[in-house]
């Protein structure tokens, strides 16, 4: 499953730290061995470069050290494991040497030693753990991360708490993590180290993000139908209430609170595994078009304009039509939230190779620190209670329609986000790589 080599080297690691465990006579040799495969794939650790908090990880001899230490504290799996959250201890250079029942739980082994050596990230697959050969806490994004951050309060003497959202590789599904952690400073022997505890606020944050919708998104909706329907009832002049165009802003007001409604409802399918993807064929454009009348008229696109680039490509794709529909009215409405008033959000799409690439343009650049956390769960620039625009994005892409979904963003380009997706829907059970950008 996994291809790294500093991660495959601690399962062999930990696979060989069993044997140490029942028969000590191994020690010695297993200790060689590490040494050995250490030379070969582990002899820059130190000298890795880092983007965040330091690279620079324990040796096995350290590990074992370090791991044999803790054990060696009273009754310590038996309390830890009386404990409902996943708890871990983590050493100076931020790696695993004891872990709970419950963290075991969640990242499926069945003895604390199969995690031993890996740092919280890489445990539990987190998408960016394994994009530096630091590992996790080296690259950009995890300046952002609540977990890093708290582990280097913590190394400070400090005891933190902190929020922190995940995207993790599950059975070659992304799955998004709302936590919350505690990360307080310890001492076991001479070598300080950082008790790590984690709570799953998933349920919070989608409660949160329900009441938000609802109390506000759905009922402004419905507000604008029933204020409506109030002016139909005193007009005396039917013809009055066409010529204002009032029916055709009634009908459009009903098929919005409906396309709110039914948002939700597929966000919660697809996160439970019980979205139904039913592929047909349709052209692109057409997509396009209806998915811009229908947002050029919602509430956010007011003093905006959208328009349909005149380039874009018409042809035919087999795919989810509500699915990709709701992927490209998202970025849609994701480019108009982030326009001023008076400003253009253009949409468009063309062939590409075997593939077909919708993309939606706004003029505005999105900061830094904003763009290493847009496909969060709960990560929102619009305050609390949001944040599934984006996330919906890159689920219903990459996770139901086979696609790829990217964004660029600069002050002298704007922001465009882009989704690719095969013409022809495939029956497989992962999706293939895209061709290669030359």
């Amino acid at each position: 499953m996994w291809a790294h080599p500093d991660l495959k080297n601690f399962l062999a690691f930990t696979q060989l730290q069993l044997q140490v465990d029942l028969f000590p006579n191994f020690k010695e040799a297993w200790l060689q061995q590490m040494r050995r495969k250490r030379r070969k794939t582990m002899n820059s650790t130190t000298n890795f470069g880092t983007d965040f908090a330091p690279a620079k990880k324990a040796s096995a001899e350290t590990l074992l050290k370090q791991a044999e230490e803790v054990e060696k504290i009273y009754q310590l799996d038996q309390m830890f494991s009386a404990v409902p959250n996943p708890v871990i201890i983590l050493n100076e250079t931020r790696q695993i040497v004891y872990a709970n029942s419950a963290f075991r739980e969640i990242v499926h082994v069945t003895n604390w030693h199969e995690v031993l050596g890996l740092r919280l990230g890489e445990a539990i697959q987190c998408i960016h753990a394994f994009e530096e050969p630091g590992g996790c806490g080296t690259t950009e994004f995890c300046s952002q991360c609540g977990a890093v951050k708290a582990m280097l309060m913590a190394q400070k003497g400090i005891a933190d708490v902190q929020e922190c959202r995940i995207l993790a590789n599950r059975d070659e599904n992304i799955v998004a993590l709302d936590l919350r952690v505690w990360a307080t400073p310890s001492q076991f022997g001479d070598e300080p180290y950082t008790v790590f505890s984690i709570a799953d606020i998933s349920d919070e944050k989608r409660r949160r993000v329900l009441e938000r919708i609802f109390f506000h998104d759905i009922t402004n909706t419905a507000s604008a139908i029933q204020g409506l329907a109030d002016l139909f009832v005193v007009s005396e002049d039917p013809a009055e209430w066409r010529e204002l165009s009032m029916d055709t802003m009634l009908v459009q007001a009903s098929a919005q609170l409906v396309d709110e409604i039914q948002a939700q409802a597929q966000l919660m399918a697809a996160e439970s595994g019980e979205l139904a993807v039913e592929p047909t064929p349709f052209y692109t454009k057409e997509l396009l078009q209806r998915t811009i009348d229908l947002y050029q008229n919602h509430r956010v696109a007011e003093g905006r304009l959208i328009a349909l680039d005149s380039a874009s490509e018409n042809v035919i794709i087999w795919s989810d039509r509500a699915l990709l529909g709701r992927v490209v009215g998202n970025m849609i409405k994701n480019g108009l939230e982030a326009s001023a008033p008076g400003e253009t959000v253009t949409v468009g799409c063309e062939q590409y190779y075997d593939y077909v690439r919708f993309w939606v343009y706004n003029p505005k650049a999105m900061p830094r620190h904003i763009q290493l956390q847009v496909f969060q769960r709960s990560f929102s620039t619009k305050g609390n209670g949001r944040g599934l625009g984006t996330y919906s994005m890159k689920l219903l892409t990459e996770t139901y329609l086979q696609g790829r979904i990217s964004f660029e963003s600069t002050p002298e380009k704007g922001t465009t986000f882009m989704v690719t997706y095969p013409l022809e829907w495939r029956d497989v059970t992962a999706p293939e790589l895209l061709p290669c950008q030359g």
